[in-house]
């Protein structure tokens, strides 16, 4: 279940299983892909925040599920697994900052939500982990985003032991943006969240899509694309209004 509401430009998604500890069940997971596709959809929308109710903010995918996916077919199964991965490809893509606000745990697929997110800002008593390995499961999907952000051996350390990080390791590690005491979590990601959807919405989807086309690519190629984008921000209305607005200061 997923609650949602838009304020000021800020559409939040609260996964909303506190019960379950948010677990990502088929339900969840179809509720955010339609949210998602809002946010792309919707002009009224320059932000997005995802958080979990109760204590915390994701525990994965929900056990029962997965476990009564052992006797469907493999073929059953890949489509499943490619709906919880489509969200994380849908976040990569979509043109707004998607800001994650942990508190608690964020583990396994949860941990993956929050890292396939554009900034994570976390209490100082979350933590993160993908435990899958401790119960004969493979965090395949979330492995992509993060040999990105770890690295490879603080990677395969994380998804061959399981171990959980503190807010502040995970901080260490790549995993997190950013990390505030827990009283200050709420206000700390709402004057976050009010500055991005302050922002000028093509200078922040132009940012968001040239860092990650980043990937892979050499050292020049990406200084030219990097001009190329340099370039066509230089035409665009909002340029010109922001640097004329700086220069009458």
């Amino acid at each position: 279940m997923l609650l949602t509401s838009l304020d000021s430009g800020v559409l939040a998604l609260t996964l909303n299983r506190p019960d379950k500890r948010n677990a990502l069940d088929a339900v969840t997971i179809a509720a955010l892909a339609a949210a998602l596709e809002r946010a792309e959809l919707d002009p009224a929308v320059r932000v997005v925040a995802v958080r979990g109710a109760g204590k915390d903010f994701c525990a994965g995918a929900d056990l029962a599920e997965l476990l009564a996916s052992a006797d469907q077919s493999l073929e059953q199964n890949q489509q499943s697994a490619g709906r919880l991965g489509a969200i994380y490809s849908t976040i990569r893509r979509l043109p707004h900052p998607v800001v994650a606000v942990v508190h608690g745990r964020a583990l396994a697929g949860g941990a993956g939500l929050a890292t396939a997110c554009d900034l994570v800002i976390a209490g100082h008593s979350a933590q993160f982990g993908y435990p899958e390995v401790q119960r004969g499961f493979v965090p395949a999907m979330v492995m992509t985003m993060l040999r990105r952000v770890a690295g490879e051996k603080r990677g395969f350390d994380l998804v061959a032991t399981g171990r959980l990080l503190s807010a502040s390791e995970a901080l260490d590690v790549g995993l997190v943006s950013r990390v505030v005491p827990d009283a200050e979590l709420e206000s700390s990601a709402a004057t976050t969240l009010a500055q991005l959807a302050g922002s000028s919405p093509s200078a922040l989807a132009l940012i968001k899509r040239l860092f990650y086309e980043l990937d892979g690519r050499s050292f020049d190629d990406g200084i030219a694309l990097g001009a190329r984008v340099n370039a066509l921000v230089r035409a665009h209305p909002d340029f010109r209004t922001a640097i004329a607005a700086f220069l009458q200061r």
